[in-house]
């Protein structure tokens, strides 16, 4: 966890409108697997392959809303403790429906269970299946069952609302690193960025994943193990671009200002990169996002770029996040690139690095040095909102 480092004291006022440069900002959630049409869990435990599955066709002729979708989270007593500010910075009590897969009871420290907290399960002893002797990494088979993620609520739900629930869908995103995708599977979504299967492909995996535990007992990682299922299936992945590993290390607001026209659905390894606001530590940078979370998260870090002709400069902006103003004309195909502030998330790593082109930033003062924004505060004025930034670098 970083220390605070305040900021220059140079601010900056935009309106929402005209402006190229308006910012606003969306949610950050931290959850698992998602699974549509499914039902509520209690708190006591239930097998997975026990599990019912709603098959009302009252909730399948409506347009996919947060109803519909189980988040799943894995945990352990270990780790409870510390992803506690992530799960009650976006959980929704008697909204948001799911629960966080314990491998045992949790401990006295957090009874009674917390009201801000998903319902909790306990996964079924992994021993006792007939295959546990084989298994390779045994915690592999119980995050099969619970997978950990990170997701925005409402992004998420209008995602998902554009496949058919009824047919068989796995979505997700490979990694950023090459190295990663090369040592597990270029065509398997990533259960860190997270996942979403359709209800009819649960339905069908629900009968076999005991089987299919048994035909890979190998396999070192849940997300290969479930990839592997799928292709027995004949299901392939479906690519989608908001889904974010964050396979890297160090200052990654040279990828968040350039994201893609695609809607922001998560970011993982939270607490192996910087915080993603230069001022704030983790915990505080993910409340940050919050606050302004209700203002507009459907855009939130899609890169726009426009450019001052008066001036000849440049903008490029990431909405809800931050906004970078470079002193000359510089042309989209360059801007669209991911400014290199990060590192290879593995030390081994040779070139290539990443699975997208990047650009070096600009060390010394130049018109091609980017002069970099980040969100202090948002408000609404009328129907408008007001933003104010910080320059920082």
């Amino acid at each position: 966890m970083s220390s605070k480092t305040p900021f220059p004291p140079k601010l900056q006022y935009l309106s929402l409108g005209a402006s190229c440069i308006a910012i606003a900002i969306s949610t950050i959630l931290v959850l698992l697997y998602t699974i549509l049409y499914s039902q509520k869990c209690s708190q006591s435990f239930v097998p997975f392959n026990e599990l019912k599955w709603s098959t009302s066709t009252d909730d399948m002729k409506f347009a996919t809303n947060i109803s519909h979708i189980k988040f799943i989270l894995a945990s352990s007593q270990k780790t409870l403790k510390s992803r506690k500010p992530y799960i009650e910075s976006w959980w929704q009590p008697n909204g948001t429906r799911g629960n966080i897969f314990l491998d045992s009871p949790p401990p006295k420290d957090f009874l009674p269970w917390p009201s801000t907290y998903p319902p909790f399960q306990v996964n079924e002893d992994v021993k006792k299946l007939r295959v546990y002797p084989k298994l390779v990494v045994p915690a592999a088979v119980r995050m099969f069952r619970s997978i950990l993620e990170t997701f925005w609520l409402e992004d998420d739900q209008n995602v998902l609302g554009k496949y058919d629930h009824t047919k068989y869908h796995y979505t997700g995103m490979t990694s950023e690193a090459v190295k990663s995708n090369f040592d597990f599977s270029f065509d398997m979504a990533y259960g860190g960025a997270g996942y979403a299967l359709s209800y009819s492909l649960v339905k069908t995996l629900v009968p076999i994943i005991d089987d299919c535990i048994e035909r890979y007992p190998y396999l070192r990682v849940s997300d290969q193990l479930l990839s592997s299922c799928l292709a027995d299936l004949g299901v392939d992945l479906t690519h989608v671009k908001g889904f974010h590993q964050i396979d890297l290390l160090g200052d990654i607001s040279g990828l968040l200002s350039s994201h893609p026209q695609s809607p922001l659905l998560s970011l993982h390894h939270l607490d192996g990169i910087n915080p993603i606001f230069p001022s704030k530590n983790q915990y505080e940078s993910i409340n940050h996002l919050m606050k302004a979370a209700k203002f507009d998260q459907s855009r939130l870090l899609q890169q726009s770029i426009c450019y001052h002709k008066p001036t000849n400069w440049s903008f490029t902006v990431a909405w809800g996040y931050s906004a970078h103003v470079y002193e000359t004309v510089m042309p989209r195909s360059l801007l669209r690139k991911p400014l290199e502030t990060f590192q290879p998330f593995k030390k081994s790593a040779r070139p290539p690095f990443y699975m997208f082109n990047t650009r070096l930033p600009w060390v010394d003062p130049s018109c091609q040095a980017a002069h970099a924004f980040f969100l202090v505060e948002c408000s609404k004025v009328g129907d408008q909102i007001r933003i104010k930034i910080i320059v920082w670098g």
